[in-house]
């Protein structure tokens, strides 16, 4: 079976490099001709552990190409995905106008039948307008092609993405008519065999399952923000809460770490869509307004208890960021609380200095050298007054607590992510304020 992926960003990239190394024949289709060039040498665009290796062994395989053509792409190809961003529009909705440009042209190449899958995230009835753009342009064409629509939703987390394609927790499939199930069987026969379950359920079900899931897991995370907000200002440890209800079989412990708010590709936008989906449905979505609410104000969070411990002398003051990306194993800065923080401290005066380990040139290209980038953890507090916590890399979990507080003026740390333990970092001299604590 050949499959084509057009979009190679970090669904459709992963999407194809996984179904390749299963030994699927796979073409990945970009508009963009450098990450085209980029990726025949087996140079991925994005950051992604294990990624870059694996899509190297299919290339020299000769199980993944690459192409800019559409036509070439699906030519004998029996299912093409379609991977492109759908952004927020100003308006909170998803910019579907990348998706449909790409049925139309799958519609003016197609020769024979294909089942034509949205792996992007999209709102409920997009796939409707997936089949009225590939029908118009058969019917332009005076073309009777059969197609089916079905509908993919990919549930990726960054950082382990390949791990999670390869073994899913489950696979989520929208279909219509029996011979696009018949198809997507097939193609996911390798990835069931261990007893990973594939659910057949009607195209709009699939389309909400996606929303529905990541504003769950949003709704947790802010949720636990609120509470650790609550608990500093009673007294309780937010930690020991955490653990009390964590261990709740109905609660469970996944997604109650409290911090400093989520980030990335997904939470922030498909929370915004929901939202405006039940809007034109005339449905207020009430309990996930909150959960964006809440996220917004958490980003500023260290921000705000670096001004209070300050006051008036924080203006002008050097703050040492540890970690830039929206989460560890990943260089994705979208909606990143740094890129927040950032903002807010150079409004007032402050001077940055960061380190992460994969992100840099990611945040350099979206903000400039507008704040200093440095080589490791030690090189960022070297003339820095107080330290923030930013992203939680395994690397920054045992630094040299006496090498750090000889470099700070003030040793005093903002634990954005509660990675650290309190009394321990007291005990070495530190004034310690996490989240909750």
């Amino acid at each position: 079976m050949k499959v084509t992926i057009v979009g190679t960003g970090y669904v459709g990239l992963v999407t194809g490099t996984c179904f390749a190394e299963m030994g699927t024949d796979v073409c990945c289709v970009d508009v963009d001709l450098e990450k085209i060039a980029a990726l025949q040498q087996g140079i991925p665009p994005i950051y992604e552990q294990g990624l870059e290796e694996l899509l190297q062994k299919n290339i020299q395989k000769g199980r993944i190409s690459f192409t800019t053509s559409i036509a070439q792409g699906i030519d004998d190809a029996e299912v093409v995905f379609i991977a492109v961003g759908t952004p927020p529009d100003e308006d909170g909705s998803a910019d579907l106008h990348y998706v449909l440009d790409v049925a139309r042209e799958v519609g003016r190449c197609m020769k024979g039948y294909l089942l034509v899958v949205t792996k992007s995230t999209v709102p409920v009835g997009t796939a409707c307008k997936v089949r009225a753009a590939l029908e118009a342009e058969l019917a332009a064409r005076g073309a009777e092609i059969p197609f089916d629509v079905a509908s993919n939703p990919e549930f990726l987390k960054e950082g382990s993405a390949i791990k999670d394609f390869m073994y899913p927790e489950r696979i989520v499939v929208g279909v219509q008519a029996e011979r696009a199930k018949e198809v997507m069987a097939k193609l996911y026969k390798p990835f069931t065999l261990n007893g990973h379950p594939i659910l057949f359920m009607d195209i709009p079900s699939a389309e909400m399952t996606k929303y529905a899931a990541n504003s769950m897991l949003a709704t947790r995370i802010s949720f636990m923000n609120d509470i650790a907000n609550l608990c500093e200002l009673v007294g309780a440890d937010v930690n020991s809460v955490r653990k009390g209800i964590g261990s709740d079989s109905r609660i469970g412990t996944k997604f109650l770490y409290p911090g400093i708010g989520y980030g990335g590709s997904c939470f922030p936008k498909d929370v915004k869509a929901l939202i405006k989906t039940a809007q034109d449905e005339g449905y207020p979505m009430r309990v996930l307004k909150a959960v964006e609410e809440v996220n917004q104000s958490q980003k500023s969070l260290l921000v705000r208890k670096f001004a209070k411990r300050f006051g008036e002398k924080a203006s002008g003051m050097t703050v040492a960021f540890w970690g830039l990306a929206f989460k560890p194993g990943t260089d994705d800065m979208r909606e990143a609380p740094s890129l927040v923080m950032i903002e807010e401290l150079l409004g007032m005066g402050c001077k940055v200095r960061a380190y992460d380990p994969i992100s840099m040139a990611e945040c350099r290209r979206r903000i400039g050298d507008r704040i200093a980038y440095c080589h490791d953890i030690y090189e960022a507090v070297d003339g820095a007054d107080v330290l923030f916590l930013v992203t939680e890399w395994t690397e920054f979990r045992f630094p040299e607590w006496e090498r750090v507080k000889h470099y700070l003026s003030f040793p005093v740390l903002f634990d954005g992510r509660n990675l650290y333990d309190r009394d321990e970092l007291r005990k070495e001299g530190f004034e310690y304020y996490g989240v909750g604590l």
